[in-house]
């Protein structure tokens, strides 16, 4: 049992549901980003999503290209976003990180130390965004042979012949892309969510978790209301972007986390 499934069983018990808040690591700095991400789980979040900054993030908006860049500018990486987790998990042993990039870093780091510093930092599992599962020998098999959750994204486009090969090898939850598109884009409609999350469930016997689209506390009760969690970064990243205060940043998560819980 890994952080990420004690958690989703926690919730089980008690019929909770999960809220997930991305941030992107060493954005707009490491002092920074460290301050917010030991006070998230104060806030109420369960999962901390952790970006891996990287010069051509595919599958992401302008909000989080943008925080991308500042992350880089400001000399974050693969390597210190490991000291991040490090530093975390001073005082943090419990709470599940799912660190999120694109697989050109890590194979350019190696896949066999990528995975070994992973684990000795302290992450719990992958989204690796631009890996199929027709390529899960690369980084997906590699990963959970070393104790990590491999986690994949469903999207509204995964009709039913792909689901199979999607969810195969998903570990921990599915991740459910409530739009098509990109991050900070179109918003998430429940009841639009709702079959899909039940075919995923149906097809994966695992928490479906969706984001995408959501970035209000409404808007993470609804969707929470009906899948076993919600993710929400591209409202976050923009307050950090902004330059928002810690608190005013952690205040604002806490109303999302709360938003998700009520669901």
């Amino acid at each position: 049992m890994s952080r990420i499934d004690d958690t989703f069983a926690r919730l089980a018990d008690t019929k909770g549901k999960a809220f997930v808040a991305y941030m992107m690591g060493c954005d707009p700095d490491f002092d920074t980003s460290l301050q917010i991400m030991r006070g998230l789980p104060g806030a109420g979040v369960d999962i901390i999503e952790l970006g891996m900054p990287f010069t051509d993030p595919m599958a992401d908006g302008a909000t989080i290209q943008a925080a991308g860049q500042r992350a880089l500018a400001a000399g974050g990486s693969i390597a210190r976003v490991f000291d991040m987790v490090r530093a975390f998990r001073e005082t943090d042993t419990a709470t599940p990180i799912v660190l999120m990039g694109y697989y050109n870093p890590i194979y350019a780091r190696g896949v066999d130390a990528f995975l070994s510093e992973a684990v000795a930092a302290g992450i719990d599992g992958l989204i690796v965004v631009d890996l199929p599962p027709e390529e899960d020998a690369e980084l997906c098999l590699p990963a959970q042979a070393a104790g990590l959750n491999f986690i994949r994204l469903a999207t509204p486009t995964t009709d039913d012949r792909r689901l199979p090969a999607v969810v195969r090898n998903t570990s921990g939850f599915v991740y459910y892309v409530s739009v098509t598109g990109i991050t900070g884009g179109l918003a998430a409609n429940a009841a639009d969510v709702a079959p899909e999350v039940a075919r995923i469930r149906a097809a994966a016997n695992l928490p479906v978790v969706v984001g995408f689209g959501i970035s209000t506390p409404e808007a993470a009760e609804a969707i929470a209301g009906v899948a076993d969690g919600a993710v929400v970064g591209s409202a976050i990243v923009k307050l950090i972007g902004e330059g928002r205060p810690v608190p005013e940043v952690l205040g604002f998560v806490a109303d999302l986390a709360a938003g998700a819980h009520r669901g």
